[in-house]
């Protein structure tokens, strides 16, 4: 599998941001695509709830907005359709998950398999799910950290596109070692997103090579 084709005119990639909280990662992207160097643009943010600051975010930046509640369709499947039907109609490049804390369903990797990228505070395959950090402190790591990759169908099993290593203090609590994995977290989503929007990527069996 490889990237879609630039832009006509070779204008910068198509980012479609899916987020659930306050967008700290969307404020990153937002700063980085601000510089037409960077290769990308936010078209879009989507939402699967109200009234959060991450949409705040999206609209004194200028973009466009969309919210999908699930308790608003008859299932899962519904809201999954909707979700990529919205998505779909800003025609991205690429769609980040920027701390969206839903799972997408089979129509939405089916129209977006190798685009959908997501972020964990973990070293996958090492503590997956939502507790990343806390379970690396109760394991006793010395070294944990954050990974990008590609979301499949899975709960955080997808092709992994980079990795940061991140020490385990002595002392470090479930808050201390979040904040510290989400500084690098957060700089490795932008220097990643940014180096596949200019250079484009392949992804072959388990591997992601960024060019």
């Amino acid at each position: 599998m490889t990237a879609p084709d630039r832009p006509a005119g070779g204008g910068p990639r198509r980012l479609v941001v899916l987020l659930s909280g306050s967008g700290s990662n969307l404020a990153a992207l937002l700063d980085a695509c601000a510089d037409p160097a960077y290769g990308a643009r936010i078209v879009a943010v989507g939402a699967d709830r109200d009234g959060i600051a991450g949409l705040d975010r999206a609209h004194a930046a200028g973009v466009p907005t969309f919210v999908h509640r699930i308790p608003d369709y008859a299932d899962r499947g519904a809201w999954d359709e909707a979700l990529t039907k919205s998505v779909a109609a800003y025609e991205p490049d690429l769609v980040i998950s920027a701390g969206f804390l839903k799972l997408v369903g089979p129509a939405f990797l089916a129209r977006f398999g190798g685009r959908y990228l997501n972020t964990h505070n973990a070293l996958l395959p090492s503590f997956p799910g939502i507790h990343g950090p806390r379970d690396a402190l109760a394991y006793g790591v010395r070294i944990t950290g954050a990974t990008l990759f590609v979301v499949d169908e899975g709960v955080d099993t997808g092709q992994i596109i980079a990795q940061v290593a991140v020490p385990v203090l002595d002392g470090d609590t479930e808050e201390t070692l979040t904040e510290r994995i989400k500084e690098v977290e957060r700089a490795q989503l932008v220097e990643y997103v940014g180096r596949m929007a200019r250079n484009g990527w392949t992804i072959s069996g388990r591997k992601v090579k960024v060019l």
